[in-house]
Parts: C-alpha cells; sequence; structure tokens
C-alpha cells in the first residue's frame, strides 16, 4: 500500500498540451497580423498562468500592453471552443489509477483557470482521478504562491504529502509550501534538472510509485 495524498501539476506534468497552446495562440496573433509563435517560444513562455501567458506573447510579437485584456480574453475564447485533444504523457492514467488502487488521495494544481482545466479533464478523461482540483481562479493568488497547494492537500487524506510538478515554478511552489515535490524531468523547466530544487526526480510516469514509496515512513 502506498498511503499518500499526491497532488499533481496538469500542463507539462500530466498532459502535453503546448501544441494545443501553440494552436490557439497563433490563431489570436494571426487576427492581429502577426507572426506565429514558434513551439519552442510557447513552451518558454508556460508557466505562471494563462495572463503571463498572454504577455510574454504580446512581448515577443510587439503587442500593445493596453492590450493585454483583449487579448487574453481572445485567447480564452478560443480555448474553450478549441476541439484540439491534447496528449497525455505515457503511462499517466495507468499510473494514476495504479496509485488510487494502492491508498493514495489524488489532486490538481494548476495556474491554468477552472473552465480551461475541467474542459480538458473532460476530453481527456481524466476528472474521475482527483478528488480536489484547485485552478488559476480558484484564489486570489497563483502559483508559485503556495497558498493553491495547501488548500489541495488539505481538502485531501490526512497522510504525508507530496508535490507532483515539471517546473521551477511548481519547485518553489513546494518549497514555500514544504512539501516535497517530486520533478518530472519531461515537461516543460527552462534551466537544467540540477538547479530545480526538487526531492525525487523521475522521466517515466512507471517510476513514480517507487519515487512516492521513498519518501514515506518505513
Amino acid at each position: 500500500m502506498i498511503k499518500a495524498s499526491v497532488v499533481f501539476d496538469l500542463d507539462g506534468t500530466l498532459v502535453d498540451s503546448a501544441v494545443g497552446i501553440n494552436h490557439n495562440a497563433n490563431l489570436v496573433l494571426e487576427r492581429e497580423n502577426r507572426k506565429p509563435l514558434t513551439l519552442e517560444q510557447t513552451v518558454s513562455f508556460i508557466g505562471n498562468g494563462i495572463s503571463t501567458f498572454i504577455e510574454r506573447m504580446s512581448a515577443a510579437r510587439d503587442l500593445a500592453l493596453s492590450d493585454h485584456s483583449r487579448l487574453l480574453a481572445a485567447y480564452i475564447e478560443q480555448d474553450n471552443q478549441s476541439d484540439l485533444v491534447n496528449n497525455t504523457y505515457p503511462d499517466v492514467k495507468q499510473t494514476l489509477q495504479s496509485l488510487i488502487d494502492d491508498g493514495c488521495s489524488l489532486g490538481l494544481c494548476t495556474n491554468k483557470l477552472t473552465t480551461a482545466t475541467n474542459a480538458m479533464l473532460q476530453k481527456m478523461d481524466m476528472a474521475q482521478y482527483f478528488n480536489t482540483v484547485v485552478c488559476g481562479d480558484t484564489l486570489a493568488v497563483r502559483k508559485p504562491n503556495p497558498q493553491m497547494l495547501i488548500k489541495a492537500l488539505n481538502e485531501l487524506d490526512d497522510a504525508p504529502t507530496i508535490y507532483v510538478g515539471d517546473s521551477e515554478v511548481d519547485a518553489e511552489t513546494a518549497q514555500r509550501a514544504r512539501v516535497p515535490f517530486i520533478l518530472f524531468t519531461e515537461g516543460y523547466r527552462k534551466t537544467p534538472i540540477e538547479n530545480v530544487p526538487h526531492t525525487r526526480a523521475f522521466s517515466s510516469y512507471r517510476e513514480l510509485p517507487t519515487a512516492i514509496k521513498t519518501l514515506l515512513p518505513n
């Protein structure tokens, strides 16, 4: 048995969503008569929520800061209308179910907005795995503020707590919440693995249950 409360990030951790984000952003840029973003640029802009993504996109394509609200609304509308289906990383669903079967309580903590998060979970048939979902508009703050992660963990079972994510933002969130952090190395981090504070790291979801077990009391 693995008795733990495990909270996951979403984009870049469970779901490889960069292609969908890139597609939606480029449709917005096309309407503004701007060059599209490359996939590499898109990945580099992901983190800290969609509002920050739009800021970075706008700066890269010389769009006025005063247009931020309009561009953000345009992106959200496009995202809500999109029928793109993103991909989970290999073995994600099997691993989530295995953790649940072994006694874990699972949650989600993402800077993605609630509407977009719920739509993604429904499209990808993943909502059933999580006992709680905390999104970028659930509270007045977002990651790396630790309150989002703390809220998610408080809504799970009373058990050893662990956070699983892929980025520098996730690592800082875990540090500030004083929660062990397991780094998924195949996501959207911008710096070398050794420069991202973490307790354990894994590159395949088949490795995650073992990584979690090593953090639990004997």
